[in-house]
Parts: structure tokens; C-alpha cells; sequence
């Protein structure tokens, strides 16, 4: 059985190791894997900010991880009722519901926090991550065509959001 759950910083090992898999694909458009020390530090702003970090665990073990964070620059103050997610989930675990009870988990923090909007920034590719947040009741109102580089070619962002009140 999953359960999701607040994360702590004794889950910062696991979440870098699921982190660290998705640097190999275009999920995440970074090429070069977190450290643990990156991640506390990652864990730190975003807990001392009150924003949401959960994890999802499976037997004793964390499958999945989801946090959001600022959009844009925190100075930009026009911006700070609008958050943008991340949802990760281990290899084996997916399609299983970890990755929509992570997402319910951070959007309810999100709503209990005052946020207004949530945003998701998927690579144009990755058609199920699109599906999946469109079921979380995200749209897409934006793509950005060559955006990134990443494997030698570029990449098109799709942008989506959730309004949350």
C-alpha cells in the first residue's frame, strides 16, 4: 500500500536517487545528476519557504517524490500566488497512482497555502506527463518551441497550469 506523506530530510537520499534517473531522459532538462548536498539545499528553501515537498512510500521504501516552488523570480512579488510543480516517480512504480496521490497531496498544500495557480513545465515530448496533468484538471496555454537543448537537439516546452481557487 502507498502512502504519501510529508517528506523529511532523512528521504533526501531517495529522492536523489529517483531525481538522478530522470537526468538521463528529457524529463528534467538537466545533464548532470544532483548531489546529496544539492538536494538538502533544495529541501531547506523550500521548507523554510512552507511550500510543499511529499514523498510516497511503498513498503517502507519511497517511490515517488513531488514539490513545488516558486514560479519565476521570488522578487518578481506579482508572482507569488502562482507555484510550479515537479512529480517523480521510480522506475516500477508508474501507472500505479503514486504519481496522482503525490499530485493530489501538493495541490491540496497548495490550496491550504493560498496559492492561486499551479504550473507544470513539461517537455513536449513526454505525452503522458501532459495526459497525466490534464487529468489533474491542468491545461495546456502555452508551447515553447526550442526552448531547450538537451541530447544534441532542441526541445519544445509545454506549459499547463491548474487554477487552485
Amino acid at each position: 500500500m502507498t502512502i504519501v506523506r510529508p517528506a523529511t530530510a532523512a528521504d533526501l537520499p531517495s529522492i536523489v536517487d529517483i531525481y538522478n534517473v530522470s537526468v538521463t531522459t528529457t524529463a528534467t532538462w538537466s545533464e548532470t545528476p544532483q548531489t546529496l548536498a544539492e538536494r538538502e539545499a533544495w529541501f531547506a528553501i523550500r521548507t523554510a519557504a512552507g511550500n510543499g515537498v511529499f514523498v510516497a512510500e511503498d513498503g517502507g521504501d519511497v517511490v515517488g517524490f513531488s514539490a513545488y516552488g516558486e514560479f519565476r523570480n521570488p522578487h518578481w512579488t506579482g508572482y507569488r500566488y502562482t507555484v510550479e510543480n515537479t512529480v517523480h516517480v521510480a522506475a516500477g512504480h508508474e501507472g500505479k497512482g503514486v504519481g496522482r496521490a503525490l499530485m493530489e497531496a501538493l495541490i491540496a498544500h497548495a490550496v491550504d497555502a493560498g496559492m492561486h495557480v499551479m504550473v507544470a513545465a513539461v517537455d513536449a515530448e513526454n505525452e503522458g506527463s501532459v495526459t497525466f496533468h490534464e487529468t489533474l484538471g491542468f491545461e495546456v496555454v502555452g508551447r515553447m518551441p526550442e526552448i531547450g537543448r538537451k541530447f544534441d537537439r532542441w526541445l519544445d516546452l509545454v506549459l499547463l497550469q491548474r487554477r487552485l481557487s
